[in-house]
Order: structure tokens, then sequence, then C-alpha cells
């Protein structure tokens, strides 16, 4: 249940943030993206406490991505890390980057 879960959100073309909404560094995250130029439709926010899962998917992530700890941010089928490794990425021009190989902005 919780990998179909998963699986079913992580899309190549789209970025797919799971979250929990009071996590301080998922709403970093957010903000972060949130200002980006995305077009419709290709960023998403998937709360996990919304489910009754919230367990499962992270243990699924842990097994995915190696870590179960939110937020998980996957840039097309790619996971990129959280939300020190987006900053990251911002600060290089690596996400930018990587959001327009996968045709996630608006250009």
């Amino acid at each position: 249940m919780a990998q179909e879960f998963v699986n079913c959100k992580i899309q190549s073309g789209k970025v797919v943030v799971f979250i929990k909404p009071t996590c301080p560094y998922c709403r970093k995250t957010q903000e972060i993206l949130s200002q980006l130029p995305f077009k419709q439709g290709l960023l998403e926010f998937v709360d996990i406490t919304a489910t009754n899962n919230t367990s499962a998917i992270q243990d699924y992530l842990q097994q995915l991505t190696g870590a179960r700890t939110v937020p998980r941010v996957f840039i097309g089928k790619d996971c990129i890390g959280g939300c020190s490794d987006l900053i990251s990425m911002q600060q290089t021009g690596e996400l930018m980057t990587r959001l327009k190989q996968i045709g996630a902005l608006q250009l």
C-alpha cells in the first residue's frame, strides 16, 4: 500500500515532495520551490500525515532513498534528498538546471 502510494506519485517530468506540515524543513522546502515558475501540475507536495500509513510510507522512503526523514524531494524519478540538499542545489544553480532538464518550469 505505502509502496504503491509513493510510486504512483513519483513521475518523470514532475517534482514531488513528501512532507509533514508541522516540519520546519518541509515548510522551508515548500517556500523555496513555491517561488519557482513551475508549469501547472508539475509540483506536488504530498502530506504523508494525511494518510493512515505515515510510518509505512516513511519505511518505504527509507528503502527507496536511504532516509525516512521528510522532506524527501524527487526531481523526476530521482530523489535529491531533503531540505539542505535542495538549498545546496539552489545555491550552485544545479536546481534550476535539473528542473529545466525535466521540463518542469515555465520559461
